[in-house]
């Protein structure tokens, strides 16, 4: 998938003071986390330049701006604009020059100015562009923040999902999104959260929409959450074999990483929602090395080698 942002999300994102901004920031995408500091550009080498990165004008390029006569300037940055660059961005709030605002105007070149130091717009340039346009899918479920582990619940619509995640946060626990969760793989991690346009909101059939944030508070919501646990829920099928145990860990794939999961068992009265907090519950525990099947299990083999022992010494 080519993710890409706009400079309007861009622009929303960062709040920095708006010097000039085009009327076409909504239909100018990124696609590149790399950006550009155009001082080698406004000395007039433009080989290799890429005109679809951001460019910051620092210290160091203001500085070189400052020594050149307005004429030689207005050439260099016009030059600049020509290309077409998707936004300028000014730090340490520095002077803009009046030529710069008048050819932005005229190239519809978008200019934001902040007091911050390069280095910091860079890293926050950097966190933002990681996570605008790392690999994104997007998968039907409910993820939710229980004891805070972030678990993916999933299974077949109208199997009860949304109910049971619903009593899970009058337990307590925390919703990030309802019925579509979109997840981006950061650094190897997977961070879901949810649409814009659903945030917040959760569908119970009988009910209708409901605002979890205003009904349950702020605490009840989380505006993202890295997957650790994946709970799916199915329909409780007479005669069929279901682990008893625990012994061994299922596992599903999602963009390349593994994440552990577990399937619940529906079935009229069964506490899902409990059932829920002690699987994520059990999970940590295993996450922290501790397996109660293996415990349990080294303590039947310990019983039966007593046994065995007892029933050896016993034999004339």
């Amino acid at each position: 998938m080519n993710n890409s942002f706009t400079v309007h999300q861009l622009i929303q994102h960062l709040e920095y003071e708006i010097i000039n901004e085009s009327h076409r920031t909504e239909s100018i995408h990124i696609y590149t986390s790399e950006f550009n500091r155009p001082g080698l550009q406004l000395s007039g080498f433009y080989t290799s330049f890429v005109p679809g990165r951001i460019q910051i004008i620092g210290g160091a390029e203001w500085q070189y701006l400052y020594t050149l006569e307005p004429e030689v300037r207005r050439s260099r940055i016009e030059k600049l604009f020509a290309q077409r660059i998707p936004l300028l961005i000014v730090t340490r709030g520095q002077e803009i020059f009046p030529e710069t605002v008048e050819l932005a105007r005229e190239y519809h070149i978008t200019i934001l100015r902040t007091p911050k130091t390069t280095t910091k717009v860079v890293n926050e340039l950097i966190t933002y562009m990681e996570t605008a346009l790392a690999p994104t899918i997007r998968r039907h479920g409910i993820l939710m923040d229980i004891y805070g582990v972030g678990v993916l619940i999933t299974g077949e619509s109208g199997i009860g999902k949304s109910e049971t995640a619903l009593d899970l946060i009058v337990n307590g626990h925390k919703l990030i999104s309802d019925d579509s969760v979109i997840i981006k793989k950061i650094d190897d991690r997977l961070i879901g959260t949810s649409p814009p346009v659903t945030r917040h909101f959760m569908e119970i059939r009988g009910i209708g929409i409901i605002d979890i944030q205003r009904l349950f508070g702020v605490g009840a919501v989380m505006e993202q959450k890295e997957i650790e646990f994946i709970i799916h829920l199915t329909h409780w099928v007479e005669g069929q074999e279901y682990d008893h145990l625990g012994m061994l860990d299922d596992f599903e794939i999602i963009m390349g990483r593994q994440v552990k999961k577990a399937e619940i068992p529906l079935r009229p009265g069964r506490n899902t929602a409990v059932i829920m907090e002690i699987a994520t519950q059990n999970f940590k525990q295993k996450e922290m090395g501790y397996n109660p099947a293996e415990v349990l299990n080294q303590r039947i083999m310990e019983a039966i080698r007593i046994n065995r022992e007892k029933e050896f010494n016993q034999k004339p």
